[in-house]
């Protein structure tokens, strides 16, 4: 069958190298951002542009917002994380949704999005004309979600979940297609949340995630009876906002997750990048059930 992703590849993926780290003391230093005179990225902002300066900014303090948007006045909703860590205004949409909606078309179809974070996403897959179902673990997330999606005029389902607890999962509807950036590499038990997509996805994944490569795989897990090496990633738990909810999580081999996937039905598997981040390796992939292509997805 011929690749429906094709058409999406730039150039061959590049070869991960050791990733360069930051030291910690210098990844949480915060300075004030400006309310106004944002002239970048700016979007079209629903019911925000018609708040007064002092409503928008008392909105800005109610929530502990760490990524903000602009309105097309210029004017910061949201807040930064710290330097250098979403202290810009977030791109709607982004270039990975872009890529998800060509190779998928959205339209009409029903996407669950794991990990919604604050709602930049969730909104730009509403505008895809997906009908977006919404899930964090942070309830915080959630509410922040609900929040700025409302509020630029849009009305996904928006609920916790966390990944790790059984009874979560199994609430959760099926959906045409999964969006899932940024949280396998915060799991612990990675490995049976992709095993398990196979129940939440009908026709394809877009999955963004860093992975182990062979010389950072130290340890072992054993899931369904076959063992998986991992890189053993350390986390700091509920309370920090970008990290993972556990004490840990278990980064994967790149070809243990291509081979899960497809073990899970999703056979045609496109590296979208493949690249080295300060963190370490990180790929973006498209993985679709047989005979998807990007003009038909029923």
């Amino acid at each position: 069958m011929k690749n429906p992703f094709k058409s999406l590849l730039q150039k061959p993926p590049a070869t991960p190298a050791k990733a360069a780290t930051t030291p910690p003391a210098l990844r949480h230093q915060k300075s004030p951002v400006p309310f106004a005179g944002h002239a970048t990225n700016q979007i079209k902002s629903g019911s925000v542009e018609f708040l007064s300066d002092a409503d928008l900014q008392r909105l800005n303090e109610l929530l502990p917002w760490q990524c903000f948007t602009a309105d097309t006045q210029g004017r910061r909703f949201g807040d930064t994380a710290w330097n250098g860590k979403r202290d810009t205004p977030q791109i709607i949409p982004d270039r990975r949704i872009l890529q998800m909606h060509q190779a998928f078309n959205l339209a009409g179809k029903s996407v669950l999005e794991v990990g919604c974070f604050e709602g930049i996403h969730t909104i730009a897959l509403a505008q895809c004309g997906a009908t977006v179902q919404a899930i964090d673990s942070r309830i915080e997330n959630v509410v922040k979600t609900i929040v700025r999606c409302n509020l630029l005029g849009f009305s996904p389902t928006v609920s916790v979940c966390d990944l790790e607890t059984p009874a979560d999962v199994s609430r959760l509807p099926k959906s045409d297609f999964v969006h899932h950036v940024g949280v396998l590499y915060h799991l612990k038990d990675s490995v049976a949340h992709l095993i398990k997509l196979a129940d939440l996805a009908r026709h394809g994944v877009l999955l963004d995630t860093h992975y182990a490569t062979p010389e950072m795989a130290v340890a072992t897990h054993t899931v369904q009876g076959k063992e998986y090496k991992y890189y053993p990633y350390k986390e700091k738990g509920r309370d920090e906002v970008f990290s993972g909810m556990y004490d840990h999580a278990k980064w994967l081999l790149l070809d243990d997750i291509k081979a899960i996937l497809t073990a899970a039905g999703f056979t045609d598997i496109t590296i979208l990048t493949d690249a080295v981040q300060r963190n370490g390796p990180r790929v973006t992939l498209l993985a679709a059930a047989p005979g998807i292509d990007k003009s038909r997805s029923s």
